[in-house]
């Protein structure tokens, strides 16, 4: 969770993008918190902290809907998920009842269920719309909510004249027809680009649940999403076009204005290598910036390299540079107005600095080279911006007849940086944290989501799972390779960060008790009361698993309440 945007002093969900939500498993209004929870939506009035009480809780039938995420605001919770649906899509002229092979198809559909949540005692559902195909990404600006989708084709039975079975179809209940399929006529094809499926992306305007979801139709597909509030950017690996005798991994990229609620195509582009995540991509001043790597680190022979391309506002190439850190791969990359952020790694991490203030002459400002590498960036100012990832050690090995083969990189704890880039030349690393030993994990370090950060209060809280490694001795390992750790810990470090002292902990929390670590042991285990999120609410700090809620003072972490939530 990011701090806050409203007036109301409580966190909300930590964003790519001013302005534009993304959904995810928690959200607050700043005095109930609602929370996807073992296919149920969870409502739980947490203020007063010391009074906190489950209100209500929403149930799917599993096997039929699974919820993924939620949005959340002053009048309605969007909740959206995948849907298995137990009535076969129609086969014209077969009857349901006629056994034969392949089964009759079962529908996948991604599905937005939305409530009127004005009155807490009287929550209610208002409105269901569904996507035909699987889940990519949503995004909520303002009252209009998008959603994308993956359709893909059943060979089998268009190949067998079932010419339904290559429409996509979409469902809304404001409608009167169950199934509405999208005709050849309104899907949008790339030339030299055929998919063997439908990118789907639709928009709704929650304030106008009398306003039918506009549908739009693409024949490709889509892997990860940048938005801003006027813009959708969808991305998907591919193969460079052209006669090549041995076509290159590459990156194609459609663009989409976003119109009050309505999708529309508004330009293609093109880039060589793929990209990492939705933080690969980011639109500034009317340009498309793009970070992405060349080739593989492991295979032999196979020198990968790292570029970044811009493209304007037509998505044709307006600047790049290319080549960067040759043999690594990019573990991070953030940009952020007139510079970019980029982590590379293989032995060593490499930060480096970009200028991107002339779009047409990009170029590398700076570099720092340190142990251990950086899975997000998450910027602290202007000159300023942390690092979560994971510590290295560089260790000797040997090749198969004892020879020296060089030296390997392997990951050691979590690490959590602080880097000063006012001398864009020199970047520095300010400050360093190092959590446990090798396998600490936290689900930060893949999903950005799961960071409560607040710069005024000087917070920085987030999930994570500590494996110790007891009475340490650096000269015996296995067979040359680092040990891992056992398992200690599981649930919140929560840090006080500030330019002048760097990373303060300011205390753990967590929700197992005594029981749950002798019952885990030496490894960590699925347990209910693994914390999953971090928000705050006024002066009080909530951490939340499936199976607990906990409030604690912001000021000194002294427990106020523990809710446990009926599983």
């Amino acid at each position: 969770m990011s701090e806050s945007r409203k007036s109301a002093d409580y966190s909300t969900t930590n964003i790519q993008v001013e302005g534009v939500d993304e959904g995810d498993l928690i959200k607050t209004d700043g005095t109930y918190i609602y929370q996807v929870n073992n296919n149920r939506v969870v409502i739980t009035r947490a203020v007063p902290a010391e009074k906190m009480a489950v209100t209500d809780i929403i149930n799917f039938t599993a096997g039929e809907f699974s919820p993924q995420e939620l949005y959340v605001d002053d009048k309605h919770m969007v909740v959206i998920g995948s849907s298995y649906d137990n009535r076969p899509m129609a086969r014209p002229g077969i009857s349901e009842d006629i056994r034969i092979y392949p089964p009759m198809p079962r529908s996948q559909t991604v599905k937005a269920v939305i409530y009127d949540i004005r009155d807490k005692n009287k929550i209610k559902e208002i409105r269901v719309a569904e996507l035909e195909g699987s889940y990519i990404s949503s995004r909520k600006v303002g009252s209009l909510v998008y959603l994308t989708a993956n359709k893909y084709l059943d060979y089998y039975r268009i190949m067998n004249g079932e010419e339904s079975a290559a429409l996509p179809i979409y469902r809304d209940s404001m409608l009167k027809d169950t199934d509405i399929k999208i005709p050849y006529k309104d899907i949008c094809y790339f030339p030299g680009r055929p998919q063997p499926n439908y990118l789907l992306a639709a928009g709704l305007d929650l304030n106008h649940p009398d306003k039918e979801m506009k549908v739009a139709a693409f024949l490709g597909a889509g892997q990860n999403i940048y938005a801003t509030a006027d813009s959708l950017y969808a991305a998907v690996t591919g193969y460079q076009t052209g006669e090549k005798v041995a076509p290159e991994l590459n990156t194609l990229v459609y663009k989409f204005t976003l119109d009050q609620g309505e999708v529309k195509f508004a330009a293609q582009g093109e880039v060589p290598g793929t990209i990492l995540n939705q933080f690969s991509m980011d639109e500034h001043q009317g340009f498309f910036r793009i970070a992405t790597t060349i080739g593989s680190t492991w295979r032999s022979g196979d020198t990968s390299k790292n570029n970044v391309y811009i493209l304007d506002g037509k998505m044709k190439l307006a600047g790049k540079i290319e080549d960067i850190a040759p043999g690594e791969r990019i573990y991070s990359a953030r940009f952020i107005g007139d510079r970019g952020y980029m982590v590379t790694f293989k032995n060593v991490d490499p930060l480096f600095v970009l200028d991107l203030k002339d779009p047409r002459k990009p170029k590398i400002l700076g570099a720092l080279k340190i142990p251990g590498y950086s899975d997000y960036l998450h910027p602290y100012d202007e000159n300023h911006i942390i690092g979560f990832g994971k510590d290295t050690v560089e260790l000797s090995q040997k090749d198969g007849q004892g020879k020296d083969a060089g030296t390997m990189a392997f990951y050691q704890g979590m690490k959590i940086a602080l880097f000063d880039v006012s001398d864009v030349t020199h970047p520095v690393q300010k400050f360093q944290e190092i959590i446990g030993d090798r396998g600490t994990d936290s689900e930060l370090l893949r999903n950005h989501k799961a960071l409560l950060f607040s710069r005024e209060k000087n917070l920085l809280a987030f999930p994570v799972t500590v494996m110790e490694i007891k009475n340490k001795n650096p000269n015996q390992s296995q067979n040359n390779f680092p040990d891992y750790g056992e398992f200690t810990f599981q649930g919140a470090y929560v840090y006080q960060l500030d330019l002048a002292k760097g990373f303060d902990l300011k205390g753990t929390i967590t929700h197992l008790s005594q029981e749950d670590y002798t019952k885990a042991g030496l490894n960590w285990y699925s347990n209910a009361k693994n914390i999953e999120r971090i928000i705050y609410i006024g002066d009080t700090l909530y951490t939340l698993s499936p199976g607990m809620i906990k409030a604690n003072n912001l000021n000194n972490l002294t427990e106020i309440m523990s809710l446990e939530i009926p599983q």
